[in-house]
């Protein structure tokens, strides 16, 4: 079974169709133009066109694309603050919100046209968000699923709870854990492919593989397609295997 996963985006709307043309010619030179492809979450934030990401992702799904598009953090706390009535992630450090330096809010909310003036009220602000931001895109956001199963993969955005079953997964946990799983190398059952905690490359760790490689900080969008346990970084020379690390 071949599966291909894209990592954390981050308003890169260039990256990511970049990164779609490399699975389309992987999959012409494989002759599996229908195999499936996992995006692992935090589509917004930080980048320039996070509204754009959006728009690609839903219009591919419209046309019937083998796409699944996964929660990641900063979905979350987009769709908590696009609710009707704006709420803060209880993941967030205390006094930190959407808004807060480099979490990548900002950003977001001005790929609608949006700006965040000095000394604007929250009631204000959302006001002028929930104006700008299509119904469509709201409930997008906030109906991503968090985890996604395709045979012997995992796909999550952040991680899992080790040790408790992959059906008892809180949300919390696949959009924000990091070392209670990064610490575990025990075998989960399936390999998870996440992202979520940026690496300078693609990693597979024997039980897990993390694909995030710092999109949201100026550094590459990564794609990779696996084939069983194996892992493959796709480049504009073909394929190279992933680093391993255990």
């Amino acid at each position: 079974m071949r599966t291909y996963a894209i990592g954390d985006i981050h308003g890169h709307l260039d990256k990511l169709e970049q990164a779609h043309a490399l699975i389309s010619d992987d999959r012409a030179r494989c002759g599996d133009p229908d195999a499936q492809v996992v995006h692992v979450g935090d589509l917004v934030d930080r980048g320039p066109e996070s509204c754009g990401v959006i728009q690609y992702l839903m219009d591919g799904q419209a046309r019937g694309e083998n796409w699944v598009v996964i929660k990641g953090n900063h979905d979350r706390m987009a769709a908590l603050f696009l609710r009707n009535y704006p709420q803060i992630d209880d993941q967030l450090l205390l006094g930190y919100n959407w808004f807060s330096p480099r979490i990548g809010g900002v950003e977001t909310v001005a790929s609608y046209g949006v700006d965040v003036p000095e000394g604007i009220r929250t009631y204000q602000l959302h006001a002028k968000v929930l104006a700008a931001v299509p119904q469509a895109h709201r409930t997008y956001l906030d109906t991503l699923p968090a985890m996604h199963r395709a045979g012997d993969l995992c796909f999550v955005h952040a991680g899992i709870r080790p040790g408790v079953p992959l059906d008892q997964q809180t949300e919390d946990d696949l959009c924000w854990i990091r070392g209670e799983f990064h610490n575990d190398a025990t075998d989960h059952g399936p390999l998870i492919i996440h992202g979520h905690t940026p690496v300078d490359q693609v990693t597979h760790y024997g039980n897990r593989v993390n694909i995030d490689t710092g999109a949201g900080h100026g550094k590459a969008l990564s794609t990779v397609v696996i084939e069983g346990r194996d892992v493959w970084l796709l480049t504009h020379e073909g394929r190279q295997p992933a680093q391993r690390n255990g």
